[in-house]
């Protein structure tokens, strides 16, 4: 409103002992009521909300700001307490005492210490500590790559969607051509590990906890496990399998009760799941496999260090894990070790086995692909294994930067022909974006870039696909529709 005096009242909450570190903050102009939040240091999140009158407004902002006081926030001055520092995983590795390097075929080094791997029927994804994704197709050709604002901690997939877990504390939307900030982690969740099913967010911290995220960003439920620093989380329809210092324990998805709880010999460093079983690899130097009916350990994998990832192939054939001094081996099922090799590539520290080969990051910063299947196993147990090949990075490499502007935005005059119309809508306090177009559920939500939606704002998208969870998920460009 012309002429009116913007209020604003800023707040923080900041606790000892890695508790939370988050401000709060609430501005007034006329009928409209602005809430930021989110970590200290950070941007947060914004959300705007107009009211028929002035005595409203200020009414509603005075509510936001006691309800926070007596949360125990506190008013402060911005910029003078600094954000908090995230925890970056420390890991050593040693050289490998095996004999000879496993039947590497082919490996690229990004240039930094890597956690994030997924791969697909169509490309094989890297995130390193230094912000930097890559995507390769199966024969090692460098296809693209995006940068990040921050490390990248994680990178999962759900059916067609990939996303990369920062130690910024956001998720970003991968697979369209428009990468965004799915999922901003509340302030006091420091992300250890993430997982995605059906569009349901469920995240592991150092804390011990886990926390579980709708498609809106919208807190659903928290569990405080037995022990601390969860690395491990893994998801499906039946529960969430999460993994800490003192065994797993599984959750309903709806909920969160406790179906059960494994002790397991040694803090467990990383997860693998297949049907009916999940696979948790620990600092006591084993592998073990749990029902995920019962949580019983149906076989116990022995190493000779610290185990960092492991991986099976289906059915549990074969069994590998990486080990803290660059070595990876290969189990059967029942736990007997048929080979211990050098990965060729620092120790792998996540791992994920697909259509005969086995993947691997490691702390080097190489991705690295093993030849996994029935024949190169048996080979390499005679210690025959191929000459690894080293890939190198394309010249003219395309980069992509996630796009969280609107003025990044294309604009168009009219929708094409066989494009979804889609309208931001208030809803309460927050700001959603439902389907314009007919045939569509109108009433069901779209998952959508936060940072381009504006109150009465129309986008033209590819495609959506409807989730399980009764929302819709963009495939495809998206464009402001003038």
């Amino acid at each position: 409103m012309t002429g009116s005096t913007v209020s604003t009242t800023y707040l923080e909450l900041s606790q000892e002992g890695g508790g939370a570190h988050k401000f709060y903050e609430v501005a007034v102009d006329g009928l409209v009521v602005t809430v930021r939040y989110g970590r200290i240091g950070a941007a947060g999140q914004t959300q705007t909300t107009t009211f028929p009158t002035a005595e409203k407004a200020r009414a509603a902002a005075a509510k936001k700001v006691g309800e926070k006081v007596r949360r125990g926030y506190a008013p402060a001055v911005p910029g003078q307490r600094a954000p908090r520092a995230v925890t970056r995983r420390q890991v050593t590795s040693a050289p490998s005492t095996a004999r000879a390097v496993a039947p590497v075929l082919w490996r690229f080094r990004t240039g930094s210490s890597a956690f994030g791997i997924h791969v697909d029927g169509e490309r094989c994804w890297v995130g390193n500590q230094a912000g930097d994704v890559y995507t390769l197709d199966h024969d090692g050709g460098v296809l693209a790559r995006f940068s990040l604002p921050d490390g990248v901690k994680c990178l999962v997939a759900d059916d067609f969607w990939i996303y990369a877990g920062c130690d910024d504390g956001k998720v970003y939307d991968l697979s369209s051509k428009l990468p965004f900030a799915a999922y901003d982690i509340a302030a006091d969740v420091d992300i250890f590990w993430l997982d995605i099913h059906e569009g349901i967010l469920d995240v592991s911290d150092r804390d011990g906890r886990l926390t579980v995220i709708d498609h809106e960003d919208e807190h659903q439920w928290a569990r405080r496990s037995q022990g601390e620093h969860a690395w491990m989380v893994r998801a499906d329809d039946r529960a969430v399998y999460h993994g800490h210092h003192r065994g797993v324990t599984a959750y309903a998805p709806d909920g969160g009760g406790e179906l059960w709880h494994t002790p397991t010999k040694g803090g467990v460093l990383f997860g693998w799941q297949e049907d009916d079983a999940v696979y948790a690899g620990t600092a006591h130097r084993v592998v073990q496999r749990l029902s995920k009916a019962t949580g019983a350990i149906e076989a116990t994998y022995a190493c000779d260090s610290a185990v960092y990832s492991c991986a099976a192939s289906p059915g549990g054939r074969y069994v590998f894990a990486g080990d803290a001094a660059s070595s990876v081996y290969c189990f059967d099922r029942d736990g007997t070790r048929l080979w211990k090799l050098g990965t060729g590539g620092g120790s792998a520290l996540s791992m994920q086995y697909r259509d005969e080969r086995l993947y691997l990051v490691t702390t080097d910063g190489s991705l690295v692909c093993v030849d996994a299947s029935e024949t190169a196993v048996a080979a390499a147990q005679q210690g025959t294994v191929p000459q690894a090949r080293d890939v190198k990075l394309a010249a003219a490499l395309p980069a992509y930067a996630p796009v969280t502007a609107a003025a990044a935005v294309t604009a168009v005059a009219d929708a094409p022909a066989g494009a979804v119309v889609v309208e931001c809508v208030q809803d309460g306090g927050r700001m959603r974006v439902h389907v314009v177009s007919e045939g569509y559920e109108p009433s069901w939500n779209v998952q959508f870039p936060r940072a381009i939606r504006e109150p009465g704002a129309r986008y033209v998208v590819d495609a959506l696909h409807a989730a399980a969870g009764g929302f819709y998920r963009v495939r495809g460009d998206i464009r402001r529709l003038l």
